[in-house]
């Protein structure tokens, strides 16, 4: 996934945990239709893989494989538009997104494989963060407006907490990529770029 990509999901992670509030539960014939749509479409999808061969067919699954992921859990979202329901269609989007970007890598070799497979991991975990994170935070929100001061005192917390997490989760995640790529050095050019590494991320 590139940063333009990472950039938009993270945006539309806020917007998609804070609406759908009000949104109205679909009828039993609206749902199932949605449902034989995405079954037909995935059909559809995984039918123009079967003319390719090797690694562009394995990606060609990946993308069938994780859209019909994304449009089932994105279903259930607008069908019950729950914190949760919205949270699983993001975690959905970034899985979907890390399987392609990790068949994309197979067509790489040695240590640039090695460092692409590490950045699309990075970028699901950032994201998965910040998703986990925003629930997090909205949940005890929620709970605050319900109770007292404590426990408003208490959402500041977990929500204080989620973020640090977060921070922690993303920062493992980014040390990963820049230790992998310090593998392709070698002598006092290594150590030095671990050394680097290591105190950019506290390491």
């Amino acid at each position: 996934m590139n940063k333009r990509n990472m950039t938009a999901m993270a945006a539309t992670i806020g917007l998609v945990l804070s609406a759908g509030v009000m949104a109205q539960t679909m009828s039993k014939d609206s749902y199932k239709a949605a449902e034989d749509r995405i079954a037909a479409e995935y059909t559809s999808d995984k039918a123009k893989c079967d003319s390719l061969s090797g690694n562009t067919k394995d990606i060609c699954i990946a993308e069938a494989k994780g859209k019909e992921k994304v449009a089932k859990a994105e279903l259930e979202a607008r069908n019950e538009p729950t914190a949760k329901n919205r949270y699983d269609a993001l975690i959905a989007k970034a899985e979907a997104d890390y399987a392609v970007a990790n068949e994309k890598c197979d067509e790489k070799t040695g240590n640039d494989k090695d460092i692409c497979v590490k950045e699309a991991k990075a970028v699901e975990t950032r994201v998965k963060a910040d998703a986990e994170a925003q629930m997090k935070t909205s949940a005890a929100n929620q709970a605050a407006s319900e109770k007292s001061r404590e426990a408003g005192m208490k959402a500041k917390e977990e929500s204080t907490e989620a973020r640090q997490e977060a921070a922690t989760e993303k920062r493992d995640a980014n040390y990963a990529v820049a230790k992998e790529k310090c593998d392709s050095l070698a002598g006092d050019a290594k150590d030095r770029c671990m050394d680097e590494a290591k105190a950019k991320y506290g390491k």
